[in-house]
C-alpha cells in the first residue's frame, strides 16, 4: 500500500520560511518522479515543483516568484522529498500536496500535469499571514 505523508505546514508570517516534507512508503521511491502541487480555496490544484527520480532534474512553476523562492530536493535513502519555501507571501496560502509518478516524463510540461502522477498525499496546510 503506497502512502505519501506530508508534514511541515503551518501558520507563518509573510517573509517567513517553511520546509515541507513528504515521506513515502510502499513503493520503490528511487524509481518515482516526485511533484509538489498546491490548491487554494476556490481554485484548481496547481503545479509548484517537481524532481525526477534521480534528483538531477528539477522543474518549477513558470511563475518567476516560485523559481526564486522555492527549492525541491529529495533523499532517496530516506524515501523523502522536500520543498523549501522562502520569502512566503499571503498568496502562497494553500494546501500543499506531494505526488509520485512512475511513468517516463519527457519534459517540463509533463511534470506539471496532475495526470502524470499516480499517488497523492493527503496534503498539508500552509497559511501565510500578512
Amino acid at each position: 500500500q503506497v502512502q505519501l505523508v506530508e508534514s511541515g505546514g503551518g501558520l507563518v508570517q509573510a517573509g517567513g520560511s517553511l520546509r515541507l516534507s513528504c515521506a513515502a512508503s510502499g513503493l520503490t521511491f528511487s524509481r518515482y518522479n516526485m511533484g509538489w502541487f498546491r490548491q487554494a480555496p476556490g481554485k484548481e490544484r496547481e503545479f509548484v515543483a517537481a524532481i525526477n527520480w534521480g534528483g538531477a532534474v528539477t522543474y518549477y512553476a513558470d511563475s518567476d516568484s516560485v523559481k526564486s523562492r522555492f527549492t525541491i530536493s529529495r533523499d532517496n535513502a530516506n524515501n523523502t522529498v522536500y520543498l523549501q519555501m522562502g520569502s512566503l507571501r499571503p498568496e502562497d496560502t494553500a494546501v500543499y500536496y506531494c505526488a509520485a509518478g512512475r511513468r517516463y516524463l519527457g519534459g517540463s510540461y509533463s511534470y506539471q500535469q496532475v495526470q502524470s502522477y499516480d499517488y497523492w498525499g493527503q496534503g498539508t496546510q500552509v497559511t501565510v499571514s500578512s
